[in-house]
Order: structure tokens, then sequence, then C-alpha cells
């Protein structure tokens, strides 16, 4: 731990970090430990119960009494076996199990990138199928899961031969160099992952110097190289009997303020953690509470009393201390960890995950009130397998008890030589006096009673409406609510709805789990992390892009919910019929191949562009060019009407001059002929001769007057 230093705290001696003025001692943080204790061991009893029964084990486990049977049917077991995978095939059925989506428009691409990382951490890092029937079994069989979300880092230094480079100048990489500051300018991921570390220090030093310059090999060095071997998230399941919770937190888990995990570990381990851990070489190893000798510790190989003699391979028992302390005097409580083994602490800092909450998610299978454990669905199978096993172990002991197969011979039957050749299989005499029908007896098994099947499905019929979990060949189905469709409709409802309600309780821890994820990865991951996306196509997260507001969800579907979807849209297909067009039933496919858990076939479907058949579509060109031909024609035909219509205007327009002028004409001959018969026309003749004659007397006047004015000038 960096800045830290030794700090006496009551009997504790343990370096603290700097600025702790208050920080917890072990005897504190013990307290809290053992005050917590009688609640964690009163829901250990109960789980246990709920085990024991399960497995048939411990006190669910028949007594042995001699002469009788012992069987148990597992009736519980039964249950939660068709649990498992109907509860885990909804996570698993999904390729991508994290839907990240933005709560703003900025976020967009963090909640891309978020969601592309998450999925991948899911599908490559940690094992999804693994932790997943794990996650499912907890809650099936404890009726609480406890998932440790933490950080793996895990790094080794290396020593690698590594060429020296020198820079040379040479014009002719001069358009080179421009092409990679324009590539740096507009494409600055591309340039730092497809260009050779050599050619980008050289662009560099050319855009210092203004000289194009050329990398080349100058000799070799060896040089210490750290590699990253891990760098990823971890999910643990917990044992439920090595976690102790604050029970003050009245069934919150975030208002807990301590959780305290027992695990089993080695020096070896813990030294692997690098620097998280202090005064490792100083733990008294023979001492050290070992995990079949610690009182605070189960460990599931009880029985197991192998051990390793070596010290860095030897188990023991460390305690972690996950809670709030107010370790700087400021009043509030802040959030750290403490780990110790025996009396010795070997770790004291804040908490390091970004979200500053317990590293711990509880999930309820069935929720209890003000509780932070579930209950299972053998807390409800318990009495029903009890009586089960009670009315199988009668019949089989009905059946048992009977002398099956064995011949009864009356004893005056046969005399000793024919009782020889009875018993080696040979024709035989009887005695005369004797009847042979009531002579022999064959016993057979008894009859076992009707109310004793009866029973035993009455139990069944019961556990099976407690859980609505169907059996293979009956289970719950429309007997028990009518013959008729909507009694099947509710009882497959009734079932399916209580599944659907688990798998959101499921859902939702893997939510949490979720987003706890991507906390770490934003404090966590290197700057930059390439996630896999295709086979051929990388796609760099840089860290500061995962920060952001996210809605997650977790991908969770089931097979009736899948059934009803696809019902309705086949319903849908159909109503429309081929009329639909192709594109839009394109889209209804593909969803419906996608609920079919089909991803291919949903692929190619929305892929798919259909090939017109060639001869369909020479017809419909041919089609085409016949329209076009139509149309031509009736365009001709439209102008040849147009052209018509223009001569038959200019004809109408001549005759109507024609017909003007004749009228014209006509009005002039009876305007001359009224003129003539009134002797308007004789008038006017009169009056224009008179006014020629004044005319012409008024010009001989100017002439005369013309030549005296000629004569006057000559005399002058």
């Amino acid at each position: 731990m960096e800045d830290n230093q030794a700090v006496e705290v009551g009997e504790d001696k343990h370096p603290v970090p700097e600025g702790w003025t208050k920080p917890p001692s072990l005897t504190d943080l013990k307290t809290d430990f053992d005050g917590a204790k009688a609640d964690h061991d009163t829901q250990v009893a109960k789980i246990q119960v709920w085990l024991d029964n399960l497995n048939v084990e411990g006190a669910a486990k028949p007594k042995k009494v001699k002469g009788r049977s012992e069987a148990q049917p597992k009736l519980i077991r039964k249950q939660a076996e068709w649990r498992y995978s109907s509860l885990s095939e909804p996570f698993l059925s999904a390729e991508d199990m994290f839907d990240v989506k933005p709560l703003t428009w900025e976020d967009a691409k963090s909640a891309k990138q978020n969601g592309l990382l998450l999925n991948n951490q899911m599908n490559t890092k940690l094992d999804k199928v693994a932790f997943i029937d794990g996650y499912v079994r907890a809650a099936v069989d404890k009726g609480t899961v406890i998932v440790r979300t933490g950080w793996v880092n895990k790094e080794e230094t290396v020593t690698e031969v590594q060429p020296i480079y020198g820079f040379r100048p040479n014009p002719q990489l001069g358009p080179l160099h421009e092409e990679l500051a324009q590539m740096k300018a507009t494409n600055p991921t591309g340039y730092r992952f497809e260009v050779p570390e050599p050619l980008q220090a050289a662009h560099d030093q050319t855009m210092e110097v203004g000289i194009p310059l050329e990398p080349f090999i100058n000799g070799a060095e060896e040089v210490e190289v750290v590699k990253t071997l891990k760098n990823q998230p971890e999910l643990v399941i917990c044992d439920h009997r090595n976690i102790t919770i604050d029970p003050s937190c009245e069934g919150n888990v975030d208002k807990a303020k301590f959780i305290i995990h027992s695990f089993e570990t080695s020096l070896s381990t813990l030294r692997e953690e690098g620097d998280r851990y202090f005064g490792l070489d100083e733990l008294n190893l023979s001492v050290a509470p070992t995990p079949l000798s610690s009182p605070d510790y189960e460990s599931d190989s009880e029985e197991d009393t192998f051990t390793f003699k070596d010290d860095p391979r030897k188990k023991f028992v460390a305690h972690e201390y996950w809670g709030f302390w107010d370790y700087d005097g400021s009043g509030i409580a802040k959030p750290f960890v403490m780990t110790w083994v025996g009396d010795t602490v070997i770790r004291l800092e804040e908490n390091p995950f970004p979200d500053k909450q317990l590293p711990f998610t509880f999930v309820s299978f069935m929720p209890v009130e003000a509780s932070v454990y579930g209950e299972p669905d053998g807390e409800l199978l318990t009495d029903n397998q009890k009586v089960a096993g009670a009315v199988t172990r009668g019949m089989i002991d009905i059946l048992g008890k009977s002398a099956n197969a064995q011949t009864g011979v009356r004893k005056d039957a046969l005399d000793a030589t024919n009782r020889r050749k009875y018993e080696t299989g040979q024709d035989y005499q009887y005695n005369p006096h004797i009847d042979p029908r009531s002579a022999f007896h064959m016993h057979t098994f008894s009859e076992i009673p009707q109310s004793a099947p009866y029973m035993l499905n009455l139990q069944y019929q019961e556990a099976e409406s407690y859980t609505g979990v169907k059996t293979y060949n009956e289970g719950v189905n429309g007997n028990q609510l009518g013959e008729v469709v909507a009694g099947i409709r509710g009882a497959m409802d009734a079932a399916s709805k209580r599944e659907t309600g688990i798998l959101r309780r499921l859902a939702k821890g893997m939510e949490k789990i979720g987003r706890k994820i991507i906390a770490m990865n934003a404090e966590f991951l290197d700057e930059e992390e390439v996630v896999r996306i295709t086979n051929t196509e990388f796609s760099p997260i840089r860290r500061d892009d995962l920060a952001g507001n996210h809605d997650l969800r977790v991908t969770v579907t089931t097979a009736e919910e899948d059934a009803a979807k696809i019902e309705k849209l086949s319903f849908t297909l159909q109503t429309m019929g081929p009329k639909m067009d192709f594109g839009a039933s394109k889209m209804i496919m593909g969803k419906i191949a996608r609920l079919q858990k089909m991803p291919d076939l949903a692929h190619k479907i929305e892929n798919f562009e259909p090939q017109p058949d060639p001869m369909q579509q020479q017809m419909a060109q041919m089609e085409m060019q016949l329209k076009q031909l139509e149309m031509a024609e009736m365009e001709s035909k439209i102008k040849g009407n147009y052209a018509s219509a223009g001569l038959d205007m200019a004809k109408a327009e001549e005759a109507i001059a024609k017909a003007r002028v004749l009228g014209s004409q006509a009005d002039k001959s009876d305007l001359d002929f009224v003129e003539q018969e009134s002797g308007v026309t004789q008038e006017r003749e009169i009056e224009k001769v008179g006014v020629q004659g004044n005319l012409n007397l008024q010009l001989e006047d100017k002439k005369q007057a013309g030549a005296e004015l000629r004569k006057y000038k000559n005399v002058v």
C-alpha cells in the first residue's frame, strides 16, 4: 500500500492509510462479526434444512428400521431439476445478455461501447454457462444467490529484445507523411493501430523538423516489458455459510453497513494480488486458522484431511470486512475494507471500487419480507415429500414382505419319492385322497390398496400446484381447472407468470451485477481495450467513453412468451396474405426466426433479396415496351386530333370572314340604292363639283398673284 505508516490502534499494530485519524480496530470489527453471528446461524440452519430435504440427507433421510423400506422419493429435487433449465435457458439462449440503452443522446456512444464490452466480457472473458448454471442452481436450491463482484489484474514483466530505430532524411517520403498527417487528424484510432510504431515515430520527428524522415534499424537492446495477463471483472458465487451481513439492514442490502466474507486462501494466492496485502511475511501459519479448524468458516470438503506442508500452498482462512467507518473523524462513515487472518491485519484501505458500494449482490428466489434472503420451492414442498415418502415406503413394504414366487405343498400330498421328482421338475404322482388344486399354492405380490396411489398422486399434484412446474407426461393441465380451453390457458398462464416473476428477480440481480461491472470497466480497464465485434472487425474502446448514464437491461425470455409472440406474428402474416409487401413480411419472418432461437436463419432472412425469374423479367420488359408503344400511339392520336381541331378552327374563321365580306357588300348595295332613290348621291356629286371648282379658282388666283410678283421683281 502507498503512503502507509504503522499506527498502533489499541492492541492492533498495522499500517493505515495516510489521513486516517480514527481507523477501525480489529476488535471493533470482530465485535460486529460476533453480533451478527446469531442471525447468520439461524438463516444457515434454515437453508441446511432445505438442502437436506433437496438431497434427502441428514434429518430428511428416513431412519433405518429393521425389515422396513428406507426409500424416499426426491420430490423437491425433481421439481428443482425442471426449474434449472427453464430458468437458465432464457439467459443463455440470447447471444448478448446485456442490452445497454442511453438515457440521453449524449450517452449514445457510451451506451453502445458499454453494451459491446459487457457482452464481450460475459461471452469470452467469463464462463457464462458455468456462472449462469451456478447462479440459477443456488437460487433454486437455497432460495438466495450471493454474487461477489471483483476485478482481476495480473501482469508479468518479461525481457524482450527490441530493435533500436534511427531516422534519416528521405524526400521521397514526403507524400507518405502528408497521408499520415491527414490520417492522424481524421482517423486517430486507425493511425494508432494500423501504422507501425517506427513509422509513427518517424512521422512525429518529421512534423518537428519539417524534413521527411525514414526509420531504419540501428541496433538492438534488451528492455523489460510489462505484459497484462488478465484485466477483467470477476464474478464469484459465494457460499451462504461464509457470508455474514449486517442484521439491521431491514432486508435491503443497500442499507447494510457491513458484509463479512470468510474465504480460504494461501500465501501464494495473496502474493499474486501484488501490493494489495501487507505483512504476509510476518504471518504465523502454525497458529493461522485452517479450513477444517476455523469455527467461522464452513468448507465443502469437511472430510478431506489433506493439507499442504509447504508454506506458500498451505491453506488458511481469512476474513474480509466490507463496510463503512468514520476513519477520518469527519462524522460521516465512509466505505473501506479490512482483511485479517487470525489476529493479524493484512489489508486496510478505502473501498477500491468506483461505485463505493459493498461488492455483493443478493438475489432472492421467493422474497421474504424484511429479509435479504429468499425461500426455495423446498419450503413449500417439504410436507408433500414426507407424505409421498411414507406412502411409497408403505407400498414397498407391502410388496417386500410377501413371499412372492414361493410355492407351498401340503405335507400329505406327496410321498418322499414323488417329492424329489416334484422338486427336480419331473412328472410325479400325488396321493389319491388329495386335491392338487388345494395341495399346491403359489405366492404372489399382495394387491396395493387404491388409496395409496391416489394419495401419492395427490401429493404430486399439490406440489405442482405450489410451484407451477409441470412433469414430463402429466402435471398441471386443464383437468385441474376444467375441461375447457380457458381452463388449460389459465393453468399455463399461472405457471408461466410465476416463472416470469422468478426470472424478473434473477434478471434484476444480473442488472445490478452489470452496473457494477460498468463502473469497474470505467476505472480499471486499460486506456484502450480492443473488443471483438466480428471475426474481422475490431472496435477500440477508450476508458473515457465508458462513463455516462445508461438504462441497462438483461435480455431474458421464456418459452411461453416466445411461443405467444410467434403465434401473434404468424397470425399477422396469415391476415395480410400474399399481397403483403415483401419488406414488411421479411421483418416479421426474421423476428419469428429469432424468437425460435435460430439467429443464423434470421440473419439470412433479414439480408435476403429475392432474385427475379428471367422469364418473368423478360415478360415484364416486353409488357413495359408494349405499354410505351401504346402511350406513343395515344400521344400521336392526340396530336392528330389537335391538328384537325386547328384546321377546323381556321376553316371556320375563313368562312366567318367571307360571310362578313358578303354582308358588307350587301349593306353597301342597299345603301347605294337608298341614296340613289333619295337624291343623296346627286347632291354629293353636285357638292363635289362645286368644291372642285372653288379649288380651281383659288389655284388660278394664286397663279396670277405669282406672275405679278415676278414682273415686279424684274422691274426693280
